[in-house]
């Protein structure tokens, strides 16, 4: 089995406090509505005293320990947590997480925010990291795409760096990206090549999108600085990457998986993206042991 790759959480910058208090405040207003946790309010005494522990019952690739952070500590709750892990660390079974101590409601009120948050988050990094590992032998670098959850973007990708994996274009203001619908009602790879050359900054990146080898051709002869190669087999990809000669920065997408990246990398191509890294990983499995005190 392939090895699971594990970034150095050194070189993982944080998120923004700002985002991971805005959504945390989201989560838990959600979650606890307008009275709060009836249940621990009703069955806990006020004064109960806990200790927890967040344990990896599967081994994966951590992220989302700032969010763990946020919802315990959330509303005053005097809750103490204690990191063990830090985001982008290879977990085992049984390791633990974080240690969390204080009141039990307050604990109680605020687990499964937290596990949510980190449970989806660490399944990204697993499933990136997982497919970096399967393409170390060669150049290329495993990205994300636009295909995330609706107001999760920026710990999706965020996950996605924890996991080794590289961020493409955070929205549709950061970059220039020209698909198949831009270049069919532009009038084709040139004149859609050519108006972006001229309306953009000069610090703004202009990619384009092509499905054949002829769409490849026009666009590097059109001066294309990045070229995404769109639903392109190996064979193709491989006779792409001779046909560029390193002109242009070469992007593969459509049709990856854990079966297909091997033979995609192999081809030579500088980025593969990949939309299942975020918009289908499966939540790695962390769980809340406690003990009251």
């Amino acid at each position: 089995m392939t090895q699971i790759h594990q970034p150095s959480s050194k070189d993982l910058p944080p998120l923004p406090a700002l985002t991971v208090a805005q959504l945390v405040e989201t989560a838990l207003l959600e979650d606890w509505g307008r009275t709060g946790d009836i249940t621990s309010q009703n069955v806990i005494p006020a004064s109960a005293k806990a200790h927890a522990v967040i344990r990896a019952r599967e081994a994966g690739i951590l992220a989302g320990l700032d969010l763990v952070e946020a919802a315990f500590g959330a509303n005053g709750s005097g809750l103490q947590v204690t990191r063990h892990k830090q985001d982008g660390d290879r977990l085992q079974p049984g390791e633990d997480v974080a240690t969390i101590e204080g009141s039990a409601r307050a604990l109680l009120a605020a687990e499964r925010v937290a596990l949510n948050y980190l449970g989806h988050m660490s399944g990204i990094a697993s499933k990136t990291a997982h497919l970096v590992a399967l393409v170390a032998h060669t150049k290329a670098q495993i990205c994300d795409t636009r295909k995330t959850t609706p107001g999760l973007r920026a710990i999706e990708k965020y996950a996605v760096r924890a996991g080794g994996g590289a961020n493409h274009r955070f929205g549709l203001d950061d970059a220039i990206m020209i698909k198949d619908n831009h270049i069919a009602v532009a009038g084709g790879i040139t004149p859609a090549l050519r108006a972006a050359q001229n309306g953009a900054g000069h610090m703004v990146a202009i990619e384009i999108e092509v499905d054949t080898l002829a769409q490849l051709d026009e666009a590097l002869a059109a001066g294309a600085q990045i070229i995404l190669l769109d639903n392109m087999t190996p064979a193709q990809l491989a006779d792409a990457v001779t046909r560029n000669q390193g002109r242009a920065v070469l992007e593969a997408s459509g049709r990856v998986s854990q079966d297909t990246v091997v033979g995609i990398a192999e081809s030579g191509v500088d980025y593969i993206s990949v939309g299942g890294i975020t918009h289908s990983a499966q939540t790695l499995d962390l769980g809340l042991d406690i003990d009251i005190s």
